[in-house]
C-alpha cells in the first residue's frame, strides 16, 4: 500500500510504539483508536481468545509501569482507566486482526507491519 493511500500516517504509528521490558509494543488504547473500536471492545475480543496471545505477543503492564507511563504522558490522557493496560508486540498486533475480524483491522495491520523494525 503506498503512503498516499495509507489509512494512518506512518508517524502516528511510529510515535505510538513504546519500549517496555525490552520489547517494542503498542498499548491497547492506541491500537483500539487505530482500529476504530473502543478499548473495552478490543480487550473483550482478546479475553475471549486469550489462548492466541502468549506472553511474547502481549504484556499486562504492572502498576509501576503504568505509573511511569502516566507520569511520562500526563495523567489527563488516561482518564478513568480502571484496569492496567495491555501492550502488544508485533506478533500480538498481527493476531489482533484475526480476533477483531474487521476489514479495517486487517488494513491497519498491513500498514503497521514493519513499523516495529523501523
Amino acid at each position: 500500500m503506498s503512503s498516499n493511500n495509507a489509512m494512518i500516517p506512518s508517524e502516528r504509528i511510529e510515535k505510538a510504539i513504546l519500549l517496555i521490558r525490552g520489547e517494542k509494543v503498542l498499548l491497547d488504547r492506541d491500537l483500539a483508536r487505530l482500529y476504530g473500536v473502543s478499548t473495552s471492545v478490543m480487550n473483550k475480543a482478546v479475553t475471549r481468545n486469550i489462548d492466541r496471545f502468549p506472553s511474547d505477543f502481549m504484556l499486562q503492564l504492572t502498576k509501576e509501569e503504568f505509573s511511569n507511563l502516566k507520569f511520562h504522558f500526563g495523567i489527563s490522557k488516561w482518564g478513568g482507566t480502571r484496569k492496567l493496560p495491555r501492550a502488544f508486540t508485533e506478533q500480538g498486533v498481527a493476531m489482533l486482526s484475526s480476533v477483531l475480524k474487521s476489514k479495517r483491522a486487517v488494513r491497519v495491520n498491513i500498514e503497521m507491519i514493519g513499523k516495529y523494525n523501523a
